[in-house]
């Protein structure tokens, strides 16, 4: 249960859909449950998802803004059931609720209807209980129950990147962790505008591929440094050492490819890929204007002369000596092709 947190218009809905978008071809079935948006931004995220082919392997549940309050709040259990249904099954699925922050309005609404006591922001006293007994109930079985699973992200949208909320802060504490959006990273050109501070997962390393935890360990490190650094470069960097300046330049380097085109996701061996090649400093020479020409040359590089070791990564999902010295190979090739 991984949480997407962030303000109107900041990419949330565009992470859940390039989730999606990234299963086709395989067997995962995706549920995208639509509570109160408005009839044509669901027909506009329908068309975008069969565009892309995703639509094989998903289902849409939609309950519109102008669908009674009753059908937004029943819409999330309705694709909570067909999902469990696929884990029950022994199948894999994943579920998005797009969002719980206007489910949580129409439960709201029925139960101030329904004259029930309200209490904090005039939402009744189990509105907790509304979002724990949704989420909970995704799980992953064992194999002598099927081995089945289901995965949730749910969307929440904050005002005014107010985190500390009555319903932000209910489900932060049901899921797992979350991933925090930034209108100010967001309108700066940062996108997917996630914010690497306050986004966070308890299950941590665990969930990721072990050639993952060997390439975003430093990644995660050198971002860390740059955010602290950057602060302080604001009012010149004359004063600073040479250390720091490479520091970051190598933030700057890292934050232009982890930019991502909206609807074009990546495999896991393009991603671990790039990552090796910023973090072991193959990237630090080209300049931050030519890093996104320079990335999607060495993607159509990797592909064409070298998807042996993209396919590698991905069959043995971690970086060892042979991959390693392949990696190197096929980076210092293309930089003397000078393509980018």
């Amino acid at each position: 249960r991984q949480l997407i947190i962030g303000d109107r218009s900041t990419g949330k809905s565009a992470i859940a859909i390039d989730t999606i978008i990234n299963q086709k071809g395989g067997d995962l079935i995706c549920i995208y449950v639509a509570v109160g948006q408005k009839a044509s931004k669901v027909v506009q995220t329908v068309g975008l998802l069969e565009a892309n082919g995703a639509m094989e392997h998903t289902i849409v549940v939609a309950a519109n803004s102008s669908d009674p309050a009753a059908l937004q709040y029943i819409a999330p259990f309705a694709g909570t059931a067909m999902g469990e249904e696929f884990m029950e099954q022994g199948k894999d699925a994943l579920i998005i609720y797009d969002d719980l922050t206007k489910h949580a309005w129409a439960y709201r609404q029925m139960s101030l209807l329904l004259r029930r006591p309200p209490g904090r922001e005039a939402y009744p006293g189990d509105v907790f209980y509304l979002h724990s007994r949704l989420l909970e109930r995704s799980a992953r079985l064992d194999d002598s129950s099927g081995g089945g699973s289901l995965t949730a992200l749910p969307i929440i949208e904050t005002q005014a990147g107010d985190v500390s909320g009555y319903i932000p802060t209910n489900v932060i504490s049901i899921t797992d962790g979350q991933i925090y959006l930034e209108t100010d990273l967001f309108n700066s050109g940062i996108r997917p505008a996630v914010n690497v501070g306050l986004s966070v997962s308890r299950v941590g390393g665990a969930a990721q591929a072990r050639a993952m935890r060997q390439v975003a360990g430093r990644l995660r490190l050198d971002l860390a440094q740059y955010r602290e650094l950057v602060t302080f470069a604001q009012f010149g960097t004359s004063d600073l050492d040479a250390a720091t300046i490479a520091q970051l330049d190598r933030g700057r380097v890292v934050t232009e490819v982890l930019k991502q085109l909206q609807y074009e996701p990546m495999s896991m061996g393009e991603q671990v890929s790039i990552m090796y090649a910023v973090t072991n400093g193959y990237v630090d020479d080209v300049p931050p204007d030519k890093i996104s020409d320079f990335e999607i040359a060495f993607h159509r590089y990797m592909q064409t002369s070298h998807s042996d070791v993209i396919n590698a990564i991905m069959e043995k999902k971690e970086l060892d000596d042979e991959i390693s010295a392949s990696l190197i190979s096929a980076i210092t090739e293309f930089k003397k092709t000078g393509v980018y």
